[in-house]
């Protein structure tokens, strides 16, 4: 008898190995904000400047905030009224020529500020005005309308926070409007 030949052996197709599937996540994407249609509209934010580190902190804080809303910046620098003990009992003496140099030194100094610091990133505008800080700051708040003060805490605490008392204190508690308050830079 005639074996029959073997039947040739074939191998099975190769299969692609199967890929395991991840299920898909849906991320939510945030919609591109639109300008100026929040439901905290920004148009005009204060800034009070004494000049120091701190202050200068505070308008490098409220700069993007401005460009991001197309604010409008106001500084405010405020003199205080000097007053001098007087002899012979007549109580304190005003001089007033030295309050005008301060606000007239004030008023450059900013100008100068702005066009250093600011320039023609927003519109900003400056006033120098006399009297008690806090107060003035809180008039010229209330007189522009502003939407946001952001104003520098010096980081006075103990003894000094008890004598000088702190505007940023008195900002805060009294604005009728948000108020950012700015720490002193990190070292």
């Amino acid at each position: 008898m005639k074996r029959k030949a073997a039947p040739k052996r074939t191998t099975a197709p190769k299969r692609k190995p199967r890929k395991l599937r991840r299920p898909q996540r849906k991320v939510a994407r945030r919609p591109a904000m639109p300008e100026r249609t929040s439901a905290f509209a920004v148009r005009s934010i204060l800034v009070p400047i004494d000049f120091s580190a701190h202050s200068k902190n505070a308008l490098q804080c409220a700069l993007p905030i401005a460009e991001r809303f197309r604010a409008t910046l106001h500084l405010v620098y405020v003199v205080e009224p000097t007053m001098y003990p007087a002899d012979l009992g007549f109580g304190q003496v005003v001089l007033p020529g030295v309050e005008d140099e301060l606000r007239e030194k004030g008023g450059d100094q900013l100008k100068a500020l702005i066009r250093r610091e600011i320039g023609d990133r927003v519109e900003a505008s400056w006033i120098v005005r006399t009297g008690n800080p806090h107060q003035e700051i809180l008039r010229e708040a209330e007189e522009r309308g502003v939407d946001m003060i952001v104003v520098a805490t010096h980081g006075h605490s103990g003894v000094e926070h008890m004598l000088f008392g702190s505007t940023a204190d008195r900002v805060v508690r009294h604005a009728r409007c948000p108020v950012l308050t700015v720490g002193p830079p990190l070292p």
